[in-house]
């Protein structure tokens, strides 16, 4: 019978040698990363990973965060190995077409991968989200001896993850809230696909994580399981956020390719791979090998799992017969459903020429709803005033009050971006944040992981237009419209007054397959008559009839998102008083009007109506979608300017006048 530690060894080169077959297979990957960090990775899954490979969503598991998504093949052996749906033929297709096996992992296509890697530090911003959310569900629910939300984020980072300037950002943060049940093992493996990091990542990443008020523990060997299995418990027992900087060697056993940059991102070769086998006392001449034992070994976490769930659902029943009503609510935020009537008395406004700025009117509904939905919780960049994000009934998160709703982010956009990605993974919560639309720029990459990962983010942009005025061209976005609207996946809702507005939150909060995001304005925008003009839940459509000037075929359509509705509309009036038949249209989001039929597309764009003009205080691109072949756009070319807010949109062109100018030019 062979001994613990031969089993354990014999585990541990499963995992290696898995992983690289499959890059080898596959002629693309990266085989350095599971071969060098497949000792800590089994140390973690084998003792402390608290999950169910037959349920994987099951709520109270503990996450693990592969940030390093590059070395995927680790996350896939282990899942594989550990009994998650994911089988052999699987691991066999690696990166190829319609695959469980992707390149980098991805959370909705494998069973068991928590969030989408690859880009590097998005993990670590997640991680830092993950354990938010346990921690303010843990505040609001758990009682006495009931620990019915209990469980720590573990992140493998790679030292590419620390280089990002959003893995400082998150950890920052972490530090500053003391988020102690995140754990990272940093695999330090002193390579970058350059070459060593000491070309351009020589500080010391221990100093720094103390300086952000973290746990720092070293392990100098990273083949050493017994020793890291020692760190994690220590970790577990510390208060602050925890990393465990460990010394690994990428594409360890590689006779000639180890602790070199030609280990990291392609396959190792046969004649090396073997070459490997030989060393670590590996059969040479077998590919994808598991020995029975050591799979019976890796499926113990089958029962284990099972174990740990059924403790955790006995307590939760015993949980329920003493707090039932916390019960109930716990298990209605699990499972994602909204409450009766969540939406039932969100803001109505009164008609108002000189208005409300649409940031403020979203500020008004985001307290109307945090009313009904306690799971709505988020934050700004440093600008909870200017966003208007802040719950009133609510107190701030901070380390004495997990509970609060409020989250101050502090200026780290990116970081902020990728944690409300982590809260919208970990479920339980509805996360938003907020920030200057110009700033959506570094937020950028994580946006894109939201549409990606089809997480339910919720992006807050406010000061949309040059219209923001005096702050000028740094700050006023012109292309950022376009930009956005070009992200698949993603839902961009630019409302045209306060109405729109509540309709672009029941919007956002039904939405559960993708990021919304609701672009407002900082200036006053009128109000209008909604007994003289369409309702606004016409948003749910994306674009609709506001209203038809003239009882025949309109002569010319008008279409406008945001600021520039109110400018139409008034163009609309004017040009029907000089004989001629218009049609008003608000265009908040095109991607809720391009998921309509065409049958209601041409009800809203009637086909016969080829005079078509567009305002938009923005970059004009992507507009001839809608405008067709005949169509003008009123929008702008160029960067902004410091002046105030109307002396802007005058020398813009963005005017009645101007509006009517060029409609006249088509109708000529």
């Amino acid at each position: 019978m062979p001994s613990k530690n031969d089993l354990q060894e014999r585990a541990i080169n499963t995992i290696r040698f898995l992983s690289a077959d499959a890059v080898q297979r596959a002629d693309s990957g990266h085989p350095g990363m599971p071969m060098g960090a497949a000792a800590m990775a089994y140390a973690l899954w084998t003792r402390h990973l608290r999950f169910n490979p037959k349920n994987p969503d099951w709520a109270n598991r503990d996450r693990f965060i592969l940030s390093g998504g590059h070395g995927s093949m680790l996350l896939y052996s282990l899942l594989h190995l550990t009994g998650y749906d994911l089988t052999l033929d699987d691991i066999k297709d690696f990166r190829q077409w319609d695959s469980s096996t992707p390149g980098h992992p991805e959370c909705w296509k494998t069973p068991g991968v928590e969030v989408t890697t690859g880009p590097l530090g998005q993990g670590f911003g997640n991680s830092v989200g993950m354990a938010i959310a346990e921690a303010h569900l843990a505040a609001e629910f758990n009682r006495g001896k009931y620990e019915v939300v209990d469980h720590y984020t573990y992140v493998i980072a790679t030292d590419g993850d620390l280089m990002e300037g959003i893995s400082s950002e998150a950890a920052s943060l972490a530090g500053h809230l003391q988020l102690g049940k995140l754990i990272v093992l940093y695999d330090d493996n002193d390579i970058s696909i350059d070459g060593s990091t000491d070309l351009t990542f020589t500080e010391d990443v221990a100093k720094r994580f103390e300086a952000f008020h973290w746990h720092i523990q070293r392990v100098d060997d990273g083949n050493n399981v017994e020793t890291i299995d020692e760190a994690i418990s220590k970790a577990k027992q510390d208060p602050r956020p925890s990393i465990i900087i460990v010394r690994t060697h990428i594409g360890y056993g590689l006779p000639t390719k180890q602790d070199s940059a030609a280990s990291h991102g392609a396959p190792a070769g046969e004649e090396e791979l073997t070459g490997a086998k030989k060393q670590l006392g590996w059969p040479e001449d077998k590919k994808f090998y598991i020995p029975e034992d050591v799979l019976e070994h890796f499926r113990e976490a089958i029962d284990r799992g099972r174990l740990f769930e059924e403790e955790w659902t006995a307590l939760k029943k015993r949980y329920a017969k003493e707090y039932p009503d916390l019960h109930a609510e716990l298990q209605r935020r699990l499972e994602g459903e909204l409450p009766q009537g969540w939406d039932s008395d969100l803001p109505v406004f009164a008609p108002d020429e000189k208005g409300i700025a649409t940031r403020a009117a979203s500020g008004k509904t985001i307290n109307s709803l945090a009313s009904h939905l306690p799971e709505l919780i988020g934050g700004s960049a440093d600008l909870t005033g200017s966003n208007k994000t802040w719950i009133d009934d609510s107190e701030a998160l901070q380390k004495e009050s997990y509970g609060g709703q409020n989250i101050y982010f502090g200026v780290r956009e990116h970081a902020m971006a990728a944690a409300v990605n982590g809260m919208a993974r970990h479920g339980g919560v509805i996360p938003y944040a907020g920030t200057f639309f110009i700033f959506s720029d570094y937020m950028r990459p994580a946006v894109r992981l939201s549409a990606l990962s089809r997480h339910p983010s919720i992006w807050v942009y406010t000061h949309d237009s040059i219209g923001l005025g005096e702050d000028g061209p740094t700050h006023q976005p012109v292309e950022q419209l376009p930009s956005l609207r070009a992200m698949p996946n993603l839902v961009l809702i630019r409302p045209a007054d306060a109405n729109e507005v509540t309709e672009a939150w029941r919007a956002a909060i039904k939405r559960r397959n993708g990021p919304t995001a609701i672009v407002l304005t900082r200036q006053k925008i009128p109000v209008l008559d909604r007994e003289r003009y369409a309702s606004a839940q016409g948003l749910k459509h994306g674009a609709y009839v506001l209203k038809d000037f003239g009882e025949e075929e309109p002569d010319i359509i008008l279409m406008a998102s945001g600021s520039e509705v109110n400018l139409i509309v008034k163009a609309g009036e004017i040009l029907h008083g000089e004989g001629v038949n218009v049609r008003v249209i608000s265009f908040p989001s095109w991607e809720l009007f391009a998921k309509e039929s065409q049958k209601y597309q041409q009800s809203v764009l009637l086909p016969t109506v080829r005079k078509r003009l567009a305002v938009e205080a923005a970059v004009p691109f992507g507009w001839e979608r809608w405008i067709g072949e005949d169509g003008l756009v009123i929008g702008t070319d160029s960067f902004g300017a410091s002046a105030p807010g109307n002396v802007m949109f005058e020398k813009f062109g963005f005017t009645v006048e101007n509006v009517i100018s060029h409609a006249k030019k088509l109708l000529a």
